[in-house]
């Protein structure tokens, strides 16, 4: 037993080799709260379960949820590289609900966001979790975005986003007073929340519902069982085996892995192609001094660039009062590179060797250099900040925080915009479900997202 190894175990404690009798240290029923992690307990070679999730953010948590509410009867672990849950992308982004106004009509990202926000709105009312439907102003600057900002109003009533209006300067300075622009999309039904309280609301459902979370468990190996000469009941029907850094490994019957910035290293390990690849992107935010707060009511935001995924730098009111501003987009020379001087060689290398990115670079030289002399040089965000609100200067704003975006991305440089699912090679193929790409906005669509996986699991593996 490898004391580093947590385990939260649901209500019911329903996994194999008898975790909540008998188990020193076991975690009780919640009340009120996700429970702490526990420390101790049983090693993890002697549990089994009918379904493991494999990775603790909100989608794979969200996902845990979904099978275990759909499915009450089978045991399901999840299992977190980290001591804590939903540490990385879920814990490093800007906390905007999305209303779905950006994604190409009747494409998976536009309806889950549709659906998902409505849903998530639900979700945080049952919950009591705070949050608040600020909304946001995509503002157009210059004339020849107006073009683009009416093109995104028509995408948007097409994808049946609720409240959408076109307003001119004059409602502008109604609804931000220090915000200037010749013509702004009013989106109402946007809004803000703390995601990782959402993931942690969905992590205390999924144990209160039976389901166990493993913590400290970093997946090194996915494999079919060897036969074994016991010939016992687990060996025969839990035929994965799942081995984690340490040497200590579970058993399940099928798995289904939600891993983020590590989704295609994860997909390899049963024998999927490499493609598409990860690359990480960081994102920096700037914090705007809480003296200048009053500047900002909600969510600001530019007309987007249709050539890429991000949605330029914007101003964000969070939940605990502070605005952040950003992010940009630069690579990250690390996957969980949240400092500019983050390195691993072996990342770099795979990013280099493995993924579309020199061609990517190659064709959108301009933007990138633009991102990172932005990044370098806070005057420059600054001065394009100022083409928003004239009154901010570089007195009034903070270096912030930073999150790693897990861009999918094929080899031949084209950014993956939608989902992507995958299984595997052999006997493991038909037992295993990738998520290789959730995109965002995957935060907000969580909960339709995972009622989609629930649906494909469902399917796959004729539960």
């Amino acid at each position: 037993m490898v004391p580093a190894l947590r385990y939260l175990v649901g209500a019911r404690g329903r996994a194999r080799g008898g975790l909540f009798g008998g188990f020193p240290g076991a975690c009780g029923p919640a009340s009120g709260r996700p429970r702490p992690l526990c420390g101790g307990g049983r090693s993890a070679s002697t549990s089994s379960f009918d379904i493991v999730i494999v990775g603790g953010g909100i989608v794979g948590l969200a996902s845990a949820r979904a099978l275990i509410l759909r499915h009450p009867s089978l045991s399901i672990g999840v299992l977190e590289k980290e001591k804590d849950l939903a540490v990385h992308q879920t814990g490093h982004n800007s906390g905007v609900i999305h209303s779905g106004i950006y994604y190409k009509p009747e494409s998976l990202k536009a309806k889950l966001c549709v659906q998902g926000a409505a849903l998530l709105y639900e979700y945080c009312q049952q919950k009591g979790i705070s949050y608040k439907q600020c909304g946001k102003l995509i503002v157009a600057v210059e004339q020849e975005e107006i073009p683009r900002l009416k093109a995104l109003y028509e995408r948007g009533l097409q994808n049946g986003v609720q409240g959408l209006r076109l307003i001119q300067q004059e409602d502008i300075r109604k609804k931000e007073p220090y915000c200037r622009g010749l013509m702004a999309i009013d989106c109402p039904h946007t809004g803000i929340v703390d995601y990782r309280q959402v993931a942690l609301s969905f992590a205390q459902d999924f144990q209160e519902a039976g389901g166990s979370v493993l913590t400290n468990f970093e997946v090194k190996n996915i494999e079919m069982a060897k036969e074994g000469a016991s010939g016992s009941i687990d060996e025969m029907k839990y035929l994965i085996v799942i081995k984690n850094t340490k040497g200590e490994e579970i058993r399940c019957q099928y798995v289904v892995t939600c891993a983020g910035l590590y989704s295609d290293r994860i997909s390899e390990l049963s024998g999927c192609t490499s493609d598409p690849r990860i690359v990480p992107f960081r994102g920096d935010y700037l914090l705007l001094k809480p003296e200048k707060c009053y500047l900002v009511k909600g969510n600001i935001y530019p007309v987007p660039d249709s050539r890429f995924p991000f949605l330029g730098v914007h101003f964000t009111p969070r939940m605990d009062g502070s605005i952040w501003l950003g992010p940009n987009a630069v690579l990250a020379f690390k996957r969980e590179g949240y400092r500019p001087f983050d390195f691993s060689a072996t990342d770099v290398m795979d990013i280099i060797v493995n993924s579309g990115l020199i061609k990517l670079a190659y064709q959108n030289f301009s933007y990138g250099v633009t991102e990172m002399y932005k990044a370098c040089f806070l005057g420059a965000t600054v001065k394009y900040l100022q083409k928003f609100i004239p009154e901010i200067t570089i007195s009034d704003i903070l270096r912030g925080p930073a999150g790693v975006r897990a861009q999918a991305l094929d080899r031949d440089g084209n950014l993956v915009e939608d989902f992507v699912f995958d299984g595997g090679v052999g006997d493991i193929g038909n037992r295993i479900l990738h998520v290789r790409n959730a995109p965002s906005p995957a935060a907000t669509s969580s909960i339709a997202i995972s009622g989609m996986i629930a649906d494909e699991v469902q399917q796959r593996f004729e539960l």
